[in-house]
């Protein structure tokens, strides 16, 4: 099969850039790959970060739903720990009742910011982490209304009542969210671009692993991966330089006021140990021209058995930023 791309967007803010005109980009980037031909865009959720503006998903969506009308639209991801299944279920109704057909729910445990976002978030209702696969549960018989007569709820609706509702997926990066995915019979997404190693194997034991639900058949999987393109080699190491730089700041506790521009990376004065913490960073991108990420998407394609992969791009110019994905396009589906 053809090798199907998609989108994910952390509506990152570029140094001298406002809020305002990252959510703008969100919402532009999502018109223009949709008329490229890419298959889902999701948006993440990230708190208390000046330097990216994902903070709340749910209403980026209906936005975004709004002024699209054919590509997949979707949350990479609702931190689940931080909030109540049912208000999940039903934002996620709400938009799938706007947005018919084209609306999926990705899931994580990732806080999603530092422990004091995660304080304020749950303010005296501090959910444990473990109940995590029981939110889950919870979550599903929310969306399809299938409550158990065992439930203290039962007989509660997750309104308004939909006739599609969204599709559940997984994200995580490690081997325990793989698991999950597997024994719940859900769609498990992989995020490379935030662990660079293992990914292969928990691919692996996902499928070995999965149970057929009534949610899901047979096992689906994606992996996202961080992907710069331009049209040399060249040109997309320069561009690329401002998220080395960024993941390198993060990595340290340093203060990250928006993307760094490519002259502020290549003038960074790297020591041994953090230009070894580049290089290792480098597993969780894919850069190059054209032929090079078209070869290494196509690689990756095959090592996690897998016909979808999303793309998730952080350049400090936004256009650098359209130009790649609209490359990748057009080097991988002509």
């Amino acid at each position: 099969m053809p090798l199907q791309l998609s989108v994910l967007d952390q509506s990152p803010i570029a140094e001298g850039m406002t809020a305002e005109e990252a959510l703008a980009n969100t919402v532009r980037l999502a018109q223009f790959v949709e008329e490229l031909g890419y298959k889902r865009f999701w948006v993440s959720e990230h708190h208390d970060t000046t330097s990216l503006a994902g903070s709340s998903p749910e209403v980026l969506l209906g936005h975004i739903g709004a002024k699209t009308s054919r590509i997949r639209i979707g949350s990479g991801g609702v931190m689940l720990p931080h909030y109540s299944p049912y208000k999940i279920a039903e934002n996620f109704h709400v938009l799938a009742g706007l947005h018919p057909g084209r609306v999926d729910l990705g899931i994580g445990r990732a806080p999603g910011g530092m422990p004091r976002a995660t304080i304020a978030l749950q303010g005296d209702r501090r959910r444990p982490v473990d109940r995590y696969p029981e939110q889950i549960d919870d979550l599903l018989s929310y969306l399809y209304d299938t409550l158990p007569p065992v439930h203290p709820l039962y007989g509660v609706k997750a309104t308004p009542i939909v006739q599609s509702p969204p599709d559940v997926w997984l994200l995580g990066s490690s081997s325990e969210t793989a698991k999950l995915a597997a024994a719940k019979g859900l769609p498990y997404a992989f995020a490379q671009f935030i662990n660079g190693e293992g990914g292969e194997q928990y691919m692996r034991l996902y499928r070995e692993r999965f149970v057929p639900s009534p949610y899901l058949a047979e096992p689906r999987a994606m992996v996202a991966v961080f992907a710069i393109c331009a049209e040399t080699d060249e040109k997309a190491e320069w561009i690329a330089g401002s998220l080395d730089l960024t993941l390198l700041m993060l990595e340290q506790g340093m203060a990250v006021n928006g993307t760094p521009s490519p002259e502020k990376a290549a003038a960074y004065s790297y020591s041994p140990y953090e230009r070894k913490r580049v290089a290792d960073n480098r597993r969780r991108m894919i850069v190059g021209s054209p032929a090079r990420v078209k070869d290494e998407l196509y690689r990756l394609s095959e090592a996690y058995e897998t016909e979808e992969i999303m793309l998730v791009t952080i350049t400090y110019d936004f256009h650098d930023k359209l130009t790649s994905f609209r490359l990748i396009a057009e080097a991988v589906w002509g």
